[in-house]
């Protein structure tokens, strides 16, 4: 293996390690389980919310076949575990005038795990 393929290498694992390492996966699941009633991580099945497949780098409002919030397609949010973090913590506050009817999630440890969580479920 040459130099540059190393450093690749290493890079991709420390990037990995990084994004794992803010939340613990196991413990995102529990706490997704506030969450599965209405959101479904299967491609293109929605529950009274939209599904979450393909989460991450999606803007807000835009799965195909769900209808959205005037808030929601307003807010042009672009899904990134820091957007989603903020959005958990306090969703009417984060997009007001949206209409998910979820208090949010208040521990900082919660949100980490479901966002690592997330990240994972949600490809």
């Amino acid at each position: 293996m040459n130099k540059v393929s190393t450093l690749i290498a290493v890079a991709a694992v420390l990037v990995t390690s990084q994004a794992s390492a803010a939340g613990d996966i196991a413990q995102g699941k529990k706490v997704f389980n506030k969450c599965k009633a209405c959101h479904s991580l299967a491609a293109g099945k929605k529950k009274i919310g939209p599904s979450l497949h393909g989460l991450f780098g999606r803007t807000s409002g835009t799965t195909a076949g769900f209808n959205y919030s005037k808030a929601m397609k307003k807010a042009a949010i672009v899904w990134t575990p820091e957007t989603l973090a903020q959005y958990l913590t306090n969703p009417k506050k984060f997009v007001p005038g949206n209409r998910m009817p979820f208090a949010g999630i208040k521990k900082q440890n919660e949100r980490d795990n479901i966002v690592a969580y997330l990240q994972q479920a949600t490809k």
